[in-house]
């Protein structure tokens, strides 16, 4: 398995941000049809050819690995609490189980689904 390294970058080239943004929303849609979507960026990069191969919501195993570093920036600029939003399909287990609770959801949101809010002292 090749090895990774985590950037927390402001504002991404646009390739990365194309790269992430389409495999996102490619997943999505397969699940509930197109909606609209902001990203935020955290990108997981080759160590060696520092090419982008996923984003904060990760692939491959490391989505713990980046949601602990979007935390950890958090924490260094100050940040006192976070809070994120997910659906149904997506693994809201995933964020309950890194210590996230569920303070708000929406039902049939998109249809057939369910919206989480979810939030963490840090």
């Amino acid at each position: 398995m090749p090895e990774y390294k985590i950037s927390i970058e402001i504002q991404p080239g646009s390739k990365q941000v194309d790269f992430v943004d389409k495999q996102l929303h490619q997943f999505n849609i397969g699940n509930i049809g197109d909606y609209q979507y902001t990203p935020l960026f955290l990108l997981l990069r080759d160590s060696e050819e520092n090419v982008v191969v996923g984003g904060l919501e990760g692939f491959i195993g490391y989505g713990k690995a980046l949601l602990l570093a979007a935390e950890q920036e958090a924490v260094n600029r100050g940040c006192l609490n976070v809070y994120v939003f997910t659906y149904s399909f997506q693994a809201p287990e995933f964020y309950q189980h890194l210590g996230y609770q569920v303070f708000g959801e929406l039902e049939d949101f998109p249809p057939g689904h369910r919206r989480y809010f979810l939030k963490k002292s840090l």
